[in-house]
């Protein structure tokens, strides 16, 4: 089993690698063409909400809900019986995004005078921002066919993922950067504005990906006609498990929708700085967190149906791969953190400043960008241990924790008002290690998991570690002064330095704390 976790998560993080390495060329040429003015802040926005939805509805809460029962079909053996299943499951899934998308299109400035209050007051009284909320209402409606496509490809790639094709799901993402960056390149000027363009590579980066999807599904038997199946057993399973996960799975991005809804009061620029560290955050959360969440989730859902094991033994192998999944997102989650908290300028200096993204800029977005820094392990955890949950067909114990959380985001977002978005990304980062803890302690008290010694003394190993690296790499890391003085290539020659410094370090003080390979078994 651990042979096999870990063979899946390289796969699964090989590709995700790849995806966010374009997903931070895509920003880059974002960034340089756009900076964080007006157009920056509106794309943005646009772009953020479909997604918003897609992880909520599509990626998020479906595939928690989806997986498990998608086990219990697939343990029987029986191929047609399976078929059907998704037959019923894609055609009232994809009539229920259906209707939602076409309403949203069409309802387009409702939705950007809900997310975009601040600019939808300024438009009502003719403030400033009052073109902000015009063209958000525009460019929503081009971007949101893009739920539409990704939903299916989240229902193929959780379909894949549960057979053990992790590398389709994992290299989709690439399409959309690819279009994104395409368009922005070689057809921006083929439209009024250069946001409308990247409105439109969102599109079709959304229709990449779902026709990318289908040979797949053809070649495993699995590719099958959609049917409306509201009743349907299987179907109404999965909606009872979904409805409360809509909530209880994506609170990061209920959390970051809640800020986005504040930050258009604040300045222009706030929503920009934010994205930029969001994006900075998103690439080790994706690449390790994600990864490894999404690798174990099957596993569990297999291991909670076995029948030919008792409890005890069930309990331990469930027990192990938590385990296994806990160590493995802290094991590069810890330094991750330290190390984007320490590197904050330079990496956003050295990634992004060129074209109309300023040093200004830089120095912004940094601070938001170390503060977030703080709530990494626990996105990262709460991506491990909600599938505790899940696995277990309980949905309605994380929605039940994710609801004080987003109550405790909203708390804190309130509070933080007065230091503007910097206080926002410490109410992200302050309602994450709320809901981490929850989750946690739910599933100590119901017996479900509890961290192993093993687990608890590998973490220390992996905090001092980190730490030691830490205090190295901050005390040979130029000043900002010398690091916006250098050229592009001389700033990535001294990051590459510091990177390969830090994990040199790193791993080497673990071995001489006696991390060994035993250590990264499930068994």
């Amino acid at each position: 089993m651990s042979n096999k976790l870990i063979k899946s998560g390289l796969i699964f993080s090989s590709m995700t690698l790849l995806s966010r390495v374009l997903g931070l060329v895509r920003d880059v040429v974002i960034a340089n063409i756009l900076g964080t003015g007006v157009s920056a802040d509106v794309f943005l926005f646009a772009n953020r909400i479909p997604n918003f939805l897609r992880r909520l509805f599509a990626e998020g809460a479906f595939s928690k809900a989806f997986v498990p029962v998608l086990a219990e079909y697939n343990a029987d053996g029986e191929l047609d019986k399976t078929r059907e299943f998704i037959a019923k499951v894609s055609g009232t899934l994809g009539g229920l995004v259906t209707i939602i998308t076409l309403v949203a299109m069409i309802g387009s400035p409702i939705v950007a005078a809900l997310f975009g209050t601040g600019w939808f007051v300024d438009w009502l009284n003719g403030g400033a921002d009052a073109e902000k909320f015009t063209q958000a209402s525009l460019l929503l409606k081009i971007t949101f066919p893009y739920l539409w496509f990704i939903t299916f490809v989240a229902l193929s790639g959780a379909i894949l993922n549960t057979i053990g094709k992790f590398g389709v799901m994992g290299f989709s993402p690439v399409l959309l950067n690819v279009a994104i960056i395409g368009v922005a390149l070689f057809g921006a000027d083929y439209f009024p504005s250069t946001d409308i363009a990247l409105a439109f590579g969102v599109f079709l980066g959304g229709l990449l990906q779902f026709l990318f999807q289908i040979p797949f599904l053809k070649k495993e038997k699995l590719l099958v006609k959609p049917k409306w199946a509201w009743r349907d057993e299987g179907v109404t399973k999965v909606r009872r498990l979904m409805i409360p996960a809509l909530f209880g799975v994506s609170v990061t991005q209920v959390n970051l929708l809640l800020n986005q809804v504040i930050a258009s009061f604040l300045v222009t620029g706030s929503i920009s700085w934010l994205y930029y560290s969001d994006r900075l955050i998103e690439f080790p959360l994706g690449l390790f967190g994600i990864a490894i969440s999404t690798v174990v989730l099957p596993s569990l859902s297999k291991i909670a149906k076995k029948k030919d094991i008792d409890d005890l033994q069930r309990q331990a192998q469930f027990n192990q791969t938590m385990d296994w999944g806990v160590r493995m997102v802290l094991l590069l989650g810890i330094p991750a953190m330290i190390g984007i908290a320490l590197l904050a300028q330079p990496l956003l200096m050295t990634i992004f400043m060129r074209g109309k993204f300023q040093l200004s800029d830089v120095v912004a977005a940094s601070h938001s960008l170390t503060v977030m820094c703080f709530g990494l392990i626990s996105y990262m955890m709460i991506s491990i241990l909600a599938n505790g949950f899940y696995a277990n067909q309980n949905t309605k114990t994380p929605v039940k924790i994710g609801i004080i959380a987003a109550i405790s985001n909203i708390c804190f977002g309130l509070l933080a008002i007065p230091f503007g978005y910097i206080g926002l990304a410490m109410a992200s980062a302050l309602s994450a290690a709320v809901n981490a803890t929850l989750l946690y302690r739910g599933l100590s008290q119901r017996g479900i998991y509890k961290l192993s010694k093993k687990t608890i003394i590998f973490s220390l190993k992996l905090l001092i570690s980190a730490l030691l690296m830490g205090a190295v790499v901050n005390y040979f890391s130029p000043t900002l002064q010398q690091w916006y003085s250098l050229t592009l290539l001389g700033r990535i020659h001294w990051l590459a330095w510091l990177i390969l410094l830090a994990a040199g370090l790193y791993f080497g003080c673990l071995v001489l704390l006696g991390l060994r390979k035993k250590d990264f078994r499930a068994e």
